[in-house]
């Protein structure tokens, strides 16, 4: 028996609840470290370097973005983006 594919999608729903509760506690890690209850105190790098400063919330923003798309929300329609069923291009090919 030839090994076949899965559809595209087709494992959406086959997800593990483990996994569903790990990626929400770290978007809900992400989203506390952006709102800072601490005024500050808790900062990976200070604010105050140059560029650098904001590396740590660059990338909770990232995990926080990327956990909501793992639930499904796409943020990506928000900027412009489109989604990705409409990147399908139809060809029809004539035989001679």
């Amino acid at each position: 028996m030839e090994h076949q594919k899965p559809i595209a999608g087709e494992g959406k729903g086959k997800r593990s609840v483990f996994g569903s509760i790990l990626v929400g506690l770290f978007g809900a890690l992400g989203v506390v470290y952006l709102v800072n209850p601490t005024a500050g105190i808790l900062e990976l790098i200070p604010d105050n370097l140059p560029i650098l400063g904001n590396l740590d919330e660059a990338a909770a923003m990232m995990l926080v973005i990327s956990c909501l798309a793992y639930f499904g929300v796409d943020l990506g329609g928000l900027f412009g983006r489109k989604s990705k069923k409409d990147d399908i291009i139809d060809v029809e090919v004539e035989d001679k």
